[in-house]
């Protein structure tokens, strides 16, 4: 079959479309013929190594596959014709087939196809996590950094249906699409006065998701309200940020979270199960429908992580073997 080869830690450009064996499953997996691949941001920090525990190389990339399952390994619960998606943290998606964990398998929502439940398996309860771990409430305001992506449209969609004013930042371009998931006020994410804007609108934010990291984790630390505030961290792609605990008691009084969706999974599942069953809960309601993710041929793999690592992009990416 043929698959994306992360080469060397040298990033995106080093991954090389390569004919490789098919995988087996082995006791307690899946082997799915992939119909579409998610383009995440874990597949670029794993791609440079800063990804904690992540794989070496040469791996096959891509961590979210969505497809049918054409085998099932031993003591794995699965049915051979079924269209599943699911995360395999170790790689294996960007490939024509790829072996998941039966137990990280979600069924596709009846009616969809297979890319357009991309997110399902990460983007989308990434967001949910954070809010629900942020404790939001009805009436408080949530500040989303990086909104136009699809974690950060996923977190805007669900923030207002819980009844939230919701303050994002994107890149200028895309601040229409962000206006149209409901946000209340959309601010340029690269303003050097990004900070003073955010608290002109208000008093300091009740939770504020932060995906980006480097200075925009001072912005977030500082548009956030004292000592009730909660700040939700899950991301770093624009590099680590220090805070000390001298900042903490002497600076930024307030609560600060960090939300890494695989060490919820493995150290709080019952917290993940309720975050998966409000999820599909939210799709039965209509609160969230399928995406309409841009889609790239698999041998353009390479450009696709490159475009979202340059924040050239809006809402969901996908590969397609």
């Amino acid at each position: 079959m043929q698959a994306l080869v992360q080469t060397s830690l040298d990033g995106p450009r080093d991954l090389k479309l390569t004919d490789v064996p098919v995988p087996r499953p082995g006791p307690g997996e899946l082997l799915v013929r992939v119909t579409a691949a998610g383009v995440n941001y874990v597949d670029i920090s794993q791609s440079y190594g800063t990804f904690a525990g992540g794989p070496q190389p040469p791996y096959v990339a891509g961590i979210e596959a969505a497809g049918e399952v054409v085998a099932v390994g031993e003591d794995a619960t699965g049915t051979v014709g079924t269209h599943v998606i699911g995360a395999t943290i170790g790689g294996g998606a960007f490939a024509e087939y790829c072996v998941i964990p039966a137990v990280a398998a979600i069924p596709i929502p009846p009616g969809w196809d297979d890319e357009q439940a991309l997110g399902l398996a990460v983007s989308w309860p990434t967001a949910l996590a954070a809010l629900r771990l942020g404790a939001l409430t009805a009436g408080e305001t949530v500040l989303i950094h990086a909104a136009a992506g699809s974690t950060g449209q996923t977190a805007v969609k669900l923030a207002k249906h819980y009844g939230a004013t919701v303050i994002a930042t994107a890149s200028p371009e895309k601040h229409e699409t962000v206006r149209r998931l409901g946000a209340d006020h959309v601010l340029d994410s690269r303003s050097p006065n990004l900070t003073t804007e955010i608290l002109a609108l208000t008093n300091g934010a009740d939770l504020t998701l932060e995906s980006v990291g480097g200075p925009t984790l001072e912005t977030s630390l500082a548009a956030t309200k004292r000592v009730t505030g909660r700040v939700v961290v899950f991301g770093l792609p624009a590099g680590t940020a220090p805070i000390t605990n001298w900042d903490l008691v002497y600076k930024h009084q307030l609560h600060l979270i960090g939300l890494n969706l695989g060490a919820l999974i493995r150290f709080a599942p019952q917290t993940f199960g309720e975050v998966m069953h409000d999820l599909f809960d939210l799709i039965a309601t209509g609160v969230l429908t399928p995406t309409t993710p841009t889609t790239y041929d698999l041998s353009e793999g390479p450009k696709a992580l490159l475009d979202l690592e340059s924040r050239a992009t809006v809402g969901k990416l996908a590969l397609l073997p």
